[in-house]
């Protein structure tokens, strides 16, 4: 990695650390906020499953695998935007 100053270094920290806490942040609602209103949505059903597990089982899952996808797309773009990258 080549050396890099100290202000592109806390411009990389800054974006780095923002987009972890974005990243955190929506893990967090799908984790625990969604779940504490899933049975609301129990009255109904899909596909014989109340409606509250299943988005529960099925999109978190969903929501949990775009995120490291995404996240680590987003980070590979800062970090070649700050000449980090690696090779």
């Amino acid at each position: 990695m080549a050396e890099v100053s100290a202000e592109t270094r806390r411009s990389h920290w800054r974006k780095t650390s923002t987009l972890t806490y974005v990243v955190l942040a929506i893990w967090f609602l799908f984790g625990y906020v969604v779940p504490w209103f899933a049975k609301d949505l129990d009255a109904a059903s899909f596909l014989g499953f109340p409606l509250g597990y299943y988005f529960i089982v099925q999109g978190s899952l969903i929501i949990f695998v775009l995120l490291i996808v995404v996240h680590n797309l987003l980070q590979d773009k800062i970090d070649e935007e700050h000449g980090v990258a690696e090779e």
